[in-house]
């Protein structure tokens, strides 16, 4: 378990609990004493290591990516990571796409490729907090639709239209369309017909329906 836990720390790069890891570690660990022959004269941790490892890596390749992309890609990200590593101990600097992919034997639009594949590797919780307020969730920050000024909009639109009808075509439209009286209900409260009601709502609609075109155009 040392061992497997010790594997688990390498290849623990913030991605995944390490306590994730450290399971992985011990099923490898566990593949590792099945297939273990002790007849071959090879010592035991010369065969786990590379059966542990190989555990690590095929979790770390298969859970860890918030989008899906293809195996090879997965592959040559254990190969850029050990290389680049390896480059900036030698450099003293951060190696390019083109020292990156002499050392894994790639082109450069593959590292170019992983780079961006690897943009999509880490996420966030939207339970996280926001950076700039540790109070609120990235949930509430989250941008939406907010028809509310499409409402306000249009409120301003009916009150520059309005202007242009009588106080009794204001009053009829009122009844009907803000507080949903029938024509039957407007008729009785203002003492005319239903008739007489419906007209009047007609044509109120209708210019209404014209000061608004003359005002698009």
């Amino acid at each position: 378990m040392p061992l497997a836990r010790q594997l688990a720390k390498r290849y623990s790069r913030g991605r995944e609990p390490l306590e994730d890891l450290e399971q992985v570690a011990s099923i490898g660990l566990l593949k590792a004493i099945e297939r273990y022959e002790i007849d071959r004269g090879t010592a035991f941790t010369t065969f786990a290591v590379p059966t542990i490892a190989g555990e690590l890596k095929r979790h770390l390749r298969d859970h860890t990516w918030v989008v899906r992309i293809p195996r090879a890609l997965k592959d040559l990200s254990t190969a850029v990571a050990r290389a680049e590593a390896d480059l900036e101990s030698t450099l003293g600097r951060a190696p390019t796409a083109a020292e990156l992919a002499s050392a894994t034997d790639a082109s450069v639009e593959q590292i170019l490729e992983l780079r961006i594949a690897l943009d999509a590797q880490p996420d966030t919780s939207l339970d996280a907090d926001a950076h700039d307020d540790p109070t609120a969730a990235l949930k509430h920050r989250i941008g939406i639709d907010e028809h509310g000024y499409e409402r306000a909009e249009a409120r301003a639109t009916l009150d520059v239209l309005f202007r242009r009808l009588d106080d009794r075509e204001r009053e009829i439209l009122h009844l009907r369309f803000e507080e949903d009286l029938s024509q039957e209900a407007i008729a009785a409260r203002v003492g005319y017909s239903q008739m007489h009601i419906s007209r009047l709502i007609r044509g109120a609609l209708k210019r209404l329906a014209a000061s608004h075109a003359n005002t698009k155009t």
